[in-house]
C-alpha cells in the first residue's frame, strides 16, 4: 500500500494545483490513484450532503466517486470546534476512523495521495495533525513550501527531524524570477546537504493566482456598473491609482493585466486605464465615474466595478484574495498540472515509492 501525504509549510501554499498536478501525472503513466483529505475544514452543503468544498472538487478532477464519509473522515464544522474547545477531557481520537477510510479508499490503487489541510501542524487541538497522520498510516510526506518574501527553512529542518524516513522530499512553490537562481544555487543544495530531498522548484505563475472580474467584485463586497459582459476577463495583479498620472503610466506599462484600484473622483487616472486596456477598474469610496468614463467603458469593454471601502483597505483585500485564490477555473487547472508535472522529479518520486 503506496501513500504520498502532500501537506505544506503553511495553508494556501498550493496543495491542490500538487495534489491534482501529481494525481493526473501518475494516472497518465498508467498507475490506479487513490485519493482522500482526512481532515477537511470547509465544510459545503452539496445536493444535500456535506462535503469539504476542496476535497470534493479535487475528487471530480481526479475522476473518483468516494462518498463524502471516506473522502473526508473528519470534517471540521463549526459545532465540531466548539466541542473540540469546550471539552475538559481529551478530545476523541479519530485516528481510527481515518485509517479505516484510508484503507477503504488504497484498496486495489497502486498509490494513493492523502491530502493535508493548513500547515503540517494544523489540527493539533483535535490529535489529526499532519505530523500524527503521516506517521500513523505510515505514508511519505511531499511538503510544499511556498515563497512569501523569503523560504520557511527552519520549519522544514524541524519537519526532518520529526518526520526522519517518512519525508520523502519538498516541494519549493511559486518562486518569482528574480529569486529563482539564488533558489537553484544556494537555498536547494543546502536542503539537500541536510537531509532533505528538493522534489522540485516551481516558478511563479500569474495566471495562478488570476481571478474573474466577477468573483473579484463579489469578493470585494462590491458592483459591477459597466461592461458587465466582460466580467470573465482576468485579473493577474493590481495596481493602485493615487499617484500623478504621468508617474501611474510608467507604471501601468509594466504590468499588463492589472485591475486599477482608484478613487471614483480621479477620473484622468481611469481614463488613462480604460486606454491602456487594464481588465477592470475598481472604483473605491462608493463613488460612481461621470459619463465620459462610463461611456469609454462601454466602448473599449472594460468593466467597472464600484466598492464602499477605501484605496488602503480594497489593496490589502486584493493582495490577500490573489495569494489565496483557489483553483477552480478548467484553465488554471490544466496549467498548475503542467506546472508540477514539468517542474517536480517524478522519476525519483515514483522509484523511492516502488512505483517504477
Amino acid at each position: 500500500m503506496v501513500g504520498i501525504y502532500v501537506g505544506s509549510t503553511a495553508g494556501y501554499s498550493g496543495k491542490n494545483m500538487v495534489v491534482m498536478g501529481l494525481g493526473l501525472r501518475l494516472q497518465k503513466e498508467g498507475l490506479k490513484v487513490g485519493y482522500i483529505k482526512p481532515v477537511g475544514a470547509m465544510p459545503k452543503e452539496i445536493d444535500g450532503r456535506m462535503w469539504d468544498e476542496d476535497a470534493y472538487f479535487v475528487q471530480k478532477i481526479l475522476g473518483a466517486t468516494e462518498p463524502p464519509e471516506l473522502l473526508t473522515p473528519v470534517l471540521v464544522t463549526h459545532d465540531f470546534r466548539i466541542n473540540a474547545f469546550s471539552s475538559e477531557s481529551e478530545p476523541p481520537d479519530f485516528i481510527d476512523t481515518i485509517k479505516n477510510a484510508y484503507e477503504t479508499i488504497s484498496r486495489d490503487r497502486d498509490v494513493t495521495i492523502v491530502a493535508g489541510s493548513g500547515g503540517m501542524y494544523s489540527g493539533k487541538y483535535c490529535n489529526t495533525d499532519g505530523i500524527r497522520v503521516v506517521k500513523e498510516l505510515g505514508l511519505r510526506a511531499v511538503v510544499i513550501d511556498r515563497y512569501s518574501k523569503e523560504l520557511n527553512y527552519d520549519y522544514l529542518l524541524i519537519l526532518r527531524e520529526t518526520l526522519g524516513d517518512n519525508l520523502l522530499g519538498v516541494i519549493i512553490n511559486d518562486i518569482p524570477p528574480n529569486f529563482m537562481d539564488e533558489t537553484h544555487t544556494l537555498i536547494a543544495p543546502f536542503l539537500e546537504r541536510r537531509g532533505i530531498k528538493v522534489l522540485g522548484v516551481i516558478p511563479k505563475d500569474p495566471l495562478m493566482g488570476a481571478i474573474k472580474v466577477a468573483d473579484l467584485a463579489e469578493r470585494l463586497g462590491g458592483k459591477v456598473i459597466a461592461s458587465h459582459h466582460k466580467a470573465d476577463r482576468i485579473v493577474e495583479s493590481f495596481l493602485i491609482g493615487t499617484m500623478q498620472v504621468e508617474n501611474f503610466m510608467t507604471h501601468f506599462r509594466k504590468h499588463k493585466n492589472s485591475a486599477i484600484i482608484v478613487g471614483g473622483d480621479r477620473s484622468d487616472v481611469q481614463l488613462v486605464a480604460l486606454e491602456g486596456d487594464s481588465p477592470c477598474l475598481v472604483l473605491t469610496g462608493n463613488l460612481y465615474p461621470n459619463d465620459i468614463i462610463l461611456t469609454r467603458s462601454e466602448v473599449l469593454e472594460i468593466p467597472i466595478i464600484v466598492v464602499r471601502e477605501d484605496t488602503y483597505s480594497v489593496a490589502k483585500k486584493m493582495e490577500a484574495l490573489l495569494m489565496r485564490h483557489k483553483l477552480r477555473d478548467e484553465i488554471k487547472i490544466r496549467q498548475g498540472a503542467q506546472l508540477v508535472s514539468a517542474n517536480i522529479d517524478f522519476e525519483y518520486l515514483k522509484r523511492d515509492l516502488g512505483l517504477s
